[in-house]
């Protein structure tokens, strides 16, 4: 297999080509990236030069045809996405940009090229929020309810890799996922952002909001379910993946300030994020059922590794504190 990983020097799309080129060492991985603020070449030095690189933008369909072309690509995984909320309210348009007209400029070099299966990662907030007593959780048959630009731009790309199918044939597949944390996340994310503060003793900024629930799943496990899907996935369907583990935003910064020895004073609050989801869940029984695919990396044992990651490599997310182009709960008055 010849496989495009797009967004592949992000935080998931680079564990997935790490894993890809480990368990599936037969196969061509060729990143594809930008490098946007969140895009960090270095997140995948380690893997070159068996790994190909190539940095383009997905909006530009040209470029695409050619890359796919000129690599003979048959399997693209489209990680590639703008995902920062809180930018979304600050600079919207980037957004529907990259999410949605990048990724139907992706679909439609893919169908140009003719690739035997298009995967693309979507989001668990495409479907809106649920209420934090509710006993509702999502399923792939849900309606779409997107409260914010950065949601309603992953729901507008879904819409198109589905009409691609309908309209052209293209073989896709979806999956939307659960929120995910592990290594080699950029440190403007919850967990990377709320150790790396606790390492140097800094206050740890919790929204008003702060019993806001999060499902969350290890970026390995979210690897292993883009596996299966590509192995025995139907072509056409959409596949949830996500472990039932629940958490609030309290409930991550203790649990990071407890496995450094950090007290629950460095806690503080700053003011909500406008459109601010109270709680995502999804069934995920239909990826567990057709495909027999289970999370295997335990809430505990995957938030201690993660947070002693960060804890042994400051030399990779010190450079990275500063190119996060929002500071959560100071601009706010910009986006009016």
């Amino acid at each position: 297999m010849n496989i495009l990983v797009t967004g592949g020097a992000g935080f998931i799309g680079s564990n997935f080509a790490r894993y890809w080129t480990e368990t599936h060492p037969d196969d061509t991985v060729v990143v594809l990236d930008a490098l946007t603020y969140a895009g960090n070449r270095p997140n995948i030095a380690d893997l070159e030069p068996g790994v190909a690189f190539e940095q383009a933008d997905i909006a530009d369909v040209d470029a695409m045809t050619r890359i796919l072309n000129e690599h003979e690509v048959n399997t693209v995984v489209n990680f590639a996405a703008e995902s920062h909320n809180s930018y979304a309210l600050i600079n919207p348009g980037i957004f529907f940009r990259t999410n949605a007209l990048g990724t139907q400029s992706l679909c439609e070099a893919s169908r140009r090229h003719g690739v035997d299966r298009f995967h693309h990662i979507s989001t668990c907030e495409v479907y809106g929020d649920l209420a934090l007593d509710s006993d509702e959780v999502f399923t792939e048959e849900s309606p779409y309810r997107p409260r914010t630009p950065y949601n309603a731009s992953k729901a507008a790309g879904d819409h198109a890799v589905r009409a691609y199918f309908e309209t052209f044939d293209l073989p896709i597949t979806i999956t939307n996922c659960a929120n995910n944390y592990g290594a080699w996340q950029f440190p403007e994310k919850v967990i990377p952002l709320f150790t790396t503060l606790a390492l140097g003793d800094e206050s740890l900024t919790l929204y008003e909001s702060s019993d806001n629930k999060r499902e969350w799943i290890h970026a390995l496990d979210h690897c292993t379910a883009i596996d299966a899907v590509l192995d025995r996935g139907r072509v056409g369907e959409t596949y949830h993946v996500g472990t039932g583990v629940e958490k609030t935003v309290t409930e991550i910064a203790d649990t990071v300030l407890d496995a450094l020895g950090k007290p629950h004073s460095l806690k503080t609050t700053v003011p909500d994020r406008p459109g601010h989801d109270r709680r995502y869940l999804l069934d995920s029984s239909k990826i567990r059922k057709e495909l027999g695919w289970e999370p295997a990396i335990s809430w505990e044992d995957g938030i201690a590794e993660t947070v002693q990651w960060y804890a042994d490599n400051q030399a990779w997310w010190e450079p990275l504190r500063g190119r996060a182009p929002v500071m959560e709960g100071s601009e706010w008055d910009k986006a009016d």
